[in-house]
């Protein structure tokens, strides 16, 4: 019976001493599940980068769903490797930018029944910026040349050219592209016609001995283009595979929604941001081909891109806006004077981030809502967009929910907002000086909660005539 004893007490010790983890798990409630999930968590880095070998990338490419022909060599890993290795803030830029661009590029192809995997070679051609102009004249996602644009309806002047409207250029490039096709037989080839002018594509057939096919004239074909294809298929990998390779953005973004209107006259793209509410930017970013905030009457008929959450504001309001954003002769002179002396500007090296206070100016700090951008901001606080990126050192338009803003207004001078003016009333008259190009009703647009009728009373007006240089007063 002691040495029974004795034996459950050893066993007791032992089991307590051996199992201390389940035993402290069950006594104290720790759940189990719970150790063991943080135990494993994963660290998480994006600038990581995964090893991988060239037989992995074999195996991906073979499982590949692609109309274009494919087959891995050393030429394409070696640019695989470039792209996700050695040049990965490229990758990410055009991955940031694919989702604006990619549905038009697919819409272009399926319009035109081609391979959707051409896509892909505006990247080679642009990194998808439809501004992008090269050191010969190209321009655009597409990288027109003037001639070859002309000759796919991609006219341009001084204030409007096609060649950097995403969707005409696409639609354009997208022809193209099917006419060389039909010209060689091969995609492949077409690509490198696409590149080098389809006159060197037929001289490295004659050269190679009649061969048509890439690979077979590669040795006969201009340095450029031998890279050119190559850096093409590497990016339908690259682009697939991108989380495989931890290609991942910190702090994606989102296209702009938009539809498209048509006033069919000239137009004011300044004053149509200004009294719809519009960030001049994010009009300029949605109609690249437009140069100097205007559109010509050669171009009246042109469609505009604004922003979906403005379409049926302005829709409803289309002949008023119609009348408001006209451009006239002043404007025109205006716009394309302020581009001009913009494009000339040489910004000077910056020696300190440090934010200083604007003399006679006192800061508030604004905190960002949901639904709000720099423009609306900036209308709301009588200053520019311009204003407020300098101030909060912003590199872009982009700003976040819950983000705080320094804004500097001054002490003596009206604010644009009448609810400000009522929450801190001031002792003298808020006076307007009528731009070239103003209406009462451009003009009570510019200034939440003012009407036309309260602008003719506060000014003795017995019409809505007004004049550029006359002063208005507004509260």
């Amino acid at each position: 019976m002691k040495n029974l004893s004795i034996s459950l007490t050893f066993n007791f010790l032992l089991l307590f001493f051996i199992q201390p983890a389940a035993i402290g798990q069950e006594l104290f409630g720790i759940n189990n599940a719970t150790i063991e999930e943080e135990t494993i968590a994963a660290i998480y880095h994006f600038d990581h980068i995964p090893d991988f070998t060239y037989n992995e990338v074999a195996k991906k490419i073979k499982e590949m769903d692609t109309d274009m022909p494919f087959e891995l060599n050393e030429r394409i890993f070696s640019f695989i490797n470039y792209f996700v290795v050695r040049n990965r803030e490229y990758t990410k830029m055009v991955i940031q930018r694919k989702d604006t661009y990619f549905p038009l590029f697919e819409q272009a192809m399926v319009d035109h029944d081609m391979p959707e995997d051409i896509k892909y070679l505006s990247i080679i051609e642009s990194g998808l910026n439809p501004k992008a102009k090269s050191r010969v004249g190209a321009l655009g996602l597409w990288q027109f040349m003037p001639a070859t644009g002309k000759m796919y309806g991609l006219d341009y002047n001084k204030d409007v050219d096609l060649r950097m409207d995403p969707e005409l250029s696409s639609d354009a490039a997208a022809k193209y592209l099917k006419s060389l096709y039909r010209m060689f037989g091969d995609w492949e080839l077409a690509l490198a016609a696409y590149n080098c002018g389809p006159g060197n594509v037929r001289k490295a057939i004659r050269r190679s001995g009649g061969k048509k096919t890439f690979w077979g004239v590669y040795d006969y074909l201009p340095k450029e283009t031998r890279s050119y294809v190559p850096q093409f298929q590497a990016m339908m990998y690259v682009i697939r595979y991108a989380e495989d390779h931890n290609l991942i953005l910190e702090q994606p973004s989102y296209p702009i929604a938009y539809e498209k209107i048509n006033f069919n006259q000239e137009l004011d793209l300044e004053q149509l941001a200004a009294i719809s509410g519009i960030c001049i930017e994010d009009l300029e970013y949605l109609n690249p081909a437009v140069q100097n905030r205007l559109i010509p009457i050669s171009n009246q008929f042109m469609a505009v891109n604004v922003p979906k959450s403005k379409v049926d504001y302005i829709t409803e309001n289309k002949e008023q806006f119609a009348d408001a954003v006209k451009l006239t002769s002043e404007r025109s002179v205006v716009l394309r004077t302020n581009s001009i002396t913009t494009a000339n500007i040489t910004k000077p090296a910056v020696a300190s981030t440090t934010i200083q206070s604007p003399a006679n100016q006192n800061k508030i700090t604004y905190v960002v809502k949901s639904g709000d951008v720099l423009g609306t901001i900036a209308q709301k606080h009588g200053t520019t967009v311009t204003n407020i990126k300098n101030w909060n050192n912003l590199s872009s338009n982009t700003i976040r929910v819950g983000q705080k803003l320094a804004i500097y207004k001054k002490g003596d001078s009206f604010q644009t907002t009448l609810a400000d003016n009522t929450k801190s009333p001031v002792s003298s008259p808020q006076f307007y000086t009528v731009q070239p190009g103003d209406s009462l009703w451009i003009i009570s647009k510019k200034f939440d909660g003012l009407t036309i009728d309260q602008i003719k009373k506060l000014n003795n007006l017995n019409s809505n005539q007004i004049k550029p240089g006359q002063k208005l007063k507004i509260g």
